[in-house]
């Protein structure tokens, strides 16, 4: 019978709780890669999905994902007209905090380029894309409405026509779609004191003006509401998405489009390596040196485990020496023991991860390859842990089987 299973059936018990703890802290580790794995995924999900080859934001940020950018609603016609251009959308996105029911709601508000854009790309679970240019909208399952429900933002109410799943943005909020000017409506919302003190300070600066005292009617004006006043501009866009042409000169359409003074051009590759550049870089860094951390802690716990273990079989490998058996049997023994260990752990770590990483607030993705890396270095922190065991092993002597 080989030895050391034999030695994990006489003390069992113990063998499982420490098998049970390593795998449990190999889960914290499984989880911080797939944790890291899920906020990438989130963080580009919008640039992967939305069907953009070049992104125009404000003049020399990184928006409208990195930072905040904010351009003339007119500049879509203007990416329009560049050579190579098949389209160009309107692209607005904010976040913004709500109550419903008593508890806070975090919403990240996508706007769509309506009529072009109805949201007929999004994977729906439930209901259907837009249908009309007001009052409706599709929310994430995260953000727990349902199909038919209506929530209140702003001075309207939108109905929810259809779910999707997944569609969180990179501070893991889920992503509700409307339309632009839903979305606008949103994003500019205005408490009614605030319009009508607004509306006062423009007739006070009227009667201060020359023009509004030679022509008192102009001062009719400052009672109308803002997007009815030529001289106020429409609210303003986050980005501009501009899809080229099969066959389009991608360098040409970037050049015409950087010689503009009041934007930046990034490809969609670009505009992603922003973002991971940029929040996304300090999230990877904490995680990995997290990950780095518990490594070592379960090498450390597993060499003084192994130890432990070690040191209530000394009788047993001095006999074993004083029989004379060769140092390979005993040194199997030992190393074989924490393969047993750190295979079980692994296996232990995998399926209770599958039941737990469901439930976390945040996406947790597990990827072949992160599963392969974590399982060769269990096997590597395995095989140095039992150095410590073995070192003990081998300093027993054959005279402690008689004493």
């Amino acid at each position: 019978m080989n030895l050391a299973v034999k030695d994990i059936r006489h003390s069992l018990g113990r063998f499982a709780l420490t098998a049970i703890g390593i795998g449990l802290l190999l889960m914290i580790v499984m989880g911080m890669g797939g944790i890291y794995r899920g906020v990438v995924e989130d963080a580009t999900l919008l640039i992967e999905r939305v069907d953009a080859d070049l992104w125009i934001v404000q003049r020399n940020t990184r928006g409208p994902f990195a930072e905040l950018s904010r351009v003339s609603s007119s500049l879509v016609y203007r990416a329009a007209a560049v050579p190579g251009v098949e389209s160009a959308r309107e692209f607005v996105y904010h976040t913004i905090q709500r109550e419903r029911d008593g508890t806070p709601i975090r919403i990240a508000v996508l706007g769509l380029s309506w009529p072009l854009d109805k949201g007929d790309w999004v994977e729906l679970d439930a209901g259907r894309p837009l249908r009309q240019a007001h009052y409706e909208m599709i929310a994430d399952k995260t953000l727990g409405l349902g199909v038919g429900e209506k929530i209140r933002l702003g001075k309207e109410t939108y109905t929810v026509v259809g779910t999707t799943s997944n569609m969180i943005s990179s501070s893991g909020d889920g992503i509700a779609m409307f339309t632009i000017s839903d979305a606008q409506a949103i994003q500019f919302d205005t408490p009614g004191e605030a319009i009508r003190l607004e509306r006062a300070a423009r007739e006070a600066r009227g009667e201060d003006f020359e023009l509004g005292i030679q022509q008192p009617m102009i001062l009719d004006n400052a009672a109308r509401p803002s997007s009815q006043l030529p001289a106020i501009a429409r609210p303003q866009i986050s980005a501009v998405m501009a899809k080229l042409s099969a066959g389009a000169d991608r360098e040409r359409a970037i050049a015409t489009i950087s010689a503009w003074r009041d934007v930046s051009v990034f490809t969609k590759e670009g505009e992603r390596e922003l973002l991971l550049k940029g929040s996304v870089e300090r999230v990877r860094r904490q995680i990995g040196l997290f990950r780095v951390l518990l490594t070592v802690i379960a090498a450390i716990i597993m060499a003084l485990i192994l130890y432990t273990l070690t040191l209530d079989k000394i009788h047993s490998i001095a006999l074993l020496k004083l029989i004379g058996a060769p140092n390979r049997v005993i040194l199997g023994l030992i190393l074989q023991q924490a393969l047993i260990l750190g295979v079980v752990g692994y296996g232990i770590a995998y399926l209770v991860g599958q039941r737990l990483f469901p439930l976390f607030p945040r996406r947790v993705i597990l990827a072949d390859a992160d599963l392969i890396q974590l399982a060769c270095i269990v096997v590597g922190i395995s095989i140095v842990s039992s150095l410590l065991g073995i070192w003990k092993a081998m300093k027993v002597s054959p005279n402690e089987a008689l004493a």
